[in-house]
Parts: C-alpha cells; structure tokens; sequence
C-alpha cells in the first residue's frame, strides 16, 4: 500500500512538471531591451547641423531623436503596441531621462536612456559594454500592480544603439571585451556604423542583428520595426527586411536602397 502511495504522489509530482502551468511558470521571466540614445548636438558632434531646437543635446523634451515626432521617447509612447510605465529617471549623471516601456501584449519590456549630446563617447562605451555581457543592471519598475526587476544594461536580451556615429569623429580608449558566453544581439542606428563599428562590436561577443552601410537617420521607426520581428522570434534577415520597409516608408528612399542601407550579420 505503502509502495503503491508513493506511485501516485510520484505520478502526480511529475504531471505537475509537464502541466501548462509548470510552463507558463518558466516562461514568465520578461524579456528586456536596453536603448542607448546619444542626443543630438550641434555644438559637440560632427553631425550636419539641424535646426537649434532639435539639436540641442542638453534638452532632451525637443531633442531630434528622443522628444520629437519620430525620437525613441515619443515614437514609442505613441505607438498602439507599447505602454509607457516609467519616465524621468536618471540613473546616472550622462543620462538625462530614462523611460521604461512594457509591450501590450508580449512579456518584454524596452528601457531606454537619452544621453547627454555631449557624452557620446561615453554612450557607446556604455552600449559596447552591454553588448558584451557586462555588469547586469537591476531596475525595478511597477507594472499595474506588479513591481518588478527588469535586467538591463548587461543583462539585456537586446541592445541597440541610435545617434551619431561618433566614432567618426573619435577613437575609444579601450574595446569592452565579451564577458560571457550567452548569446547576445546588437542594433547599431547610425551612418555607416558596419564600418566603424566592426571591431567594437566584435570585441564584444555580441552579433549585428541590424546596422548600416551608409548615412542614414536612426529614428524610432526603423528601431521598433526591428523590435518588432525580435519580439516574435524572426530570423534576421525577416527583421532586417522590416527595418528596411519601415525605413523606406518614412524616407522614400526606395525598398532596394534601404535593403542596400540595412544589413543584418558580418
């Protein structure tokens, strides 16, 4: 009897392991995406000079690629597939603004951090160094009546990088060296950036899931397009071709030039 007793907890313990529920448990950990945006500034970067009010690197409410019609905080904010649930943290002193997105019906979460204009450099090493698997940052957000911990920085799922291309204009003092061996992704919005962004990048570990061959305006839309196919799991070259469409949609550019712009791997 005894024997038989242990059977059936044994048989019950295991239908538990495989039940739906046992799952949906192991998947409910959320996936995170870590957005470094280097503001725009005419008076710091080699950019061609915009208009005084988007150019300005210290104000990040105007700001061509954060706070305008098509910058990272806007664009998303706007967008029917994400909820802002955070905004206006700084969690160090080069960031002017952090906003924290939660997708409204996948279990991933997008942050992102407008830069000082004038701390690019300092921009792209932090993004190298989350590309490389370094220190995870732990954030803790409230989602309805939930507050969770999100990993960012190393600890991110996705990376991505959009703004000037300062390595154009500088060289890093040091390349951030890939510290783990999980597998990790990196978008990099900015002209030229297969170029100048080769040896960094593969310094990391981290693989090019999109970035490109030439000038290019890295706002929001061709981002959450290629956010869009990570999120449902494409493979790169579906995600580098909606990053392509997205971008021509906005640039009349024409598919062919912007498949030419947009590429995906070494």
């Amino acid at each position: 009897m005894r024997s038989a007793a242990r059977q059936w907890r044994l048989s019950i313990l295991l239908l538990l392991a495989c039940s739906p529920t046992s799952s949906l448990a192991a998947q409910s950990v959320p996936r995170t995406i870590h957005v470094f945006v280097a503001l725009a500034d005419n008076k710091t970067q080699g950019i061609v000079p915009v208009a005084a009010v988007l150019g300005n690197g210290e104000d990040p409410a105007r700001n061509l690629y954060w706070g305008s019609a098509y910058g990272v905080k806007t664009y998303f904010a706007r967008s029917a597939d994400w909820q802002m649930i955070a905004s206006g943290q700084r969690p160090r002193p080069e960031v002017l603004e952090r906003c924290i997105f939660k997708h409204r019906t996948q279990n991933v979460y997008l942050i992102a951090d407008a830069y000082r204009g004038s701390t690019i450099q300092q921009t792209i090493m932090d993004f190298l160094e989350a590309a490389a698997g370094g220190e995870t940052e732990s954030v803790t957000v409230k989602a309805g009546t939930q507050t969770l911990t999100l990993n960012a920085h190393g600890g991110a799922d996705l990376v991505a990088y959009a703004g000037h291309d300062g390595l154009m204009d500088f060289k890093l003092p040091s390349l951030p060296q890939g510290k783990s061996t999980r597998h990790r992704e990196a978008i990099i919005l900015a002209c030229i950036s297969k170029s100048y962004f080769s040896a960094p990048l593969r310094a990391t570990g981290a693989t090019p899931l999109v970035w490109t061959t030439g000038l290019m305006a890295p706002e929001a839309y061709t981002l959450k397009s290629a956010i869009d196919g990570w999120i449902v799991h494409e493979s790169n070259d579906q995600i580098r071709e909606r990053a392509a469409a997205a971008y021509d949609k906005y640039q009349k550019c024409g598919l062919k030039g912007a498949r030419r712009l947009l590429v995906t791997g070494w």
